[in-house]
């Protein structure tokens, strides 16, 4: 939205900052955008002699302009006399969001980790019953990992592919593992399915996974969930590291790191955590 410290209205026509009118703005498209720029998260719902007000335009114009919005679906009454965005103006800035890379987005966000923590951090997706490696970055301490982009794991037995897979319907999990073979890498791998729905379940609880030589003797990883506009996971990433400590105090810090890049590179795809609580 427009930054109302560098642009207003003026006698009903969009100026800038030092003045200057353009003559090629349509007043009327510039009015109906700038009445949709005054909803914020802190101003949520808007009255119309409020709009009015902050844009200096007649009542009688603001009445036009919301009743148009409102024929759209850009904002709906929330009662007699308060406005609110409406899911139009939602869909479309979804729409865009998705639109964008998610490698990257999310590569300068696993950057920030990596050096924030010093441990390597990764991006993947689930392609059926396995984990498609995205992006990584590189410890800044010592080779951790020797995954590369484009490399297929077995999700059953990844820390990553355990998160994409802990918010499935248990139909879907049973779809995609019915009849495959489980591989065994080490003793905490399940390779029967009611283990795995088992372990998922606890994933699920948890909202995380933390993997100690669970894939790779010697190799610890801790992975997250990125979520997308309507609150599915979308993909994953994670941290990976050897024989982390044991300490209670360091596993929160490195946890809360990882949840903030998470949540970052969400809130890049259209996701918020209020919205899905309230749902």
């Amino acid at each position: 939205m427009a930054d109302q410290a560098d642009i207003a209205m003026a006698d009903g026509e969009l100026v800038s900052g030092d003045g200057a009118r353009d003559r090629y703005n349509v007043p009327a498209l510039a009015q109906g955008l700038a009445a949709v720029g005054l909803f914020s998260r802190t101003r949520p719902t808007l009255t119309a002699p409020e709009i009015a007000q902050a844009l200096s335009l007649s009542r009688s114009t603001v009445f036009r302009l919301l009743h148009t919005l409102q024929s759209l679906g850009y904002v709906v009454r929330a009662d007699d006399r308060q406005y609110r965005l409406g899911p139009a103006l939602l869909n479309r800035g979804f729409a865009y969001l998705a639109s964008l890379d998610l490698v990257e987005v999310a590569q300068k966000e696993l950057l920030s980790l990596r050096d924030e923590t010093g441990n390597a951090t990764q991006l993947a997706v689930l392609e059926g019953a396995e984990v498609l490696y995205l992006a990584r970055c590189l410890a800044t301490r010592a080779l951790t990992s020797n995954v590369a982009v484009g490399t297929r794991l077995p999700a059953h037995a990844t820390a990553m592919g355990r998160v994409l897979l802990m918010e499935l319907p248990e139909d879907a999990v049973r779809a995609l593992f019915t009849g495959r073979y489980l591989a065994r890498f080490t003793d905490a791998t399940p390779t029967a399915l009611p283990n795995l729905l088992e372990v998922l379940a606890q994933d699920r609880a948890r909202g995380h996974v933390l993997s100690r030589s669970s894939f790779e003797p010697g190799v610890d990883m801790l992975a997250l969930p990125v979520r997308n506009a309507e609150g599915r996971i979308e993909a994953a990433i994670s941290l990976v590291g050897h024989d982390w400590p044991g300490d209670a105090a360091w596993m929160d810090n490195l946890l809360g790191a990882g949840r903030r890049a998470a949540g970052r590179i969400s809130a890049w795809l259209g996701y918020a955590e209020d919205r899905r609580q309230s749902a």
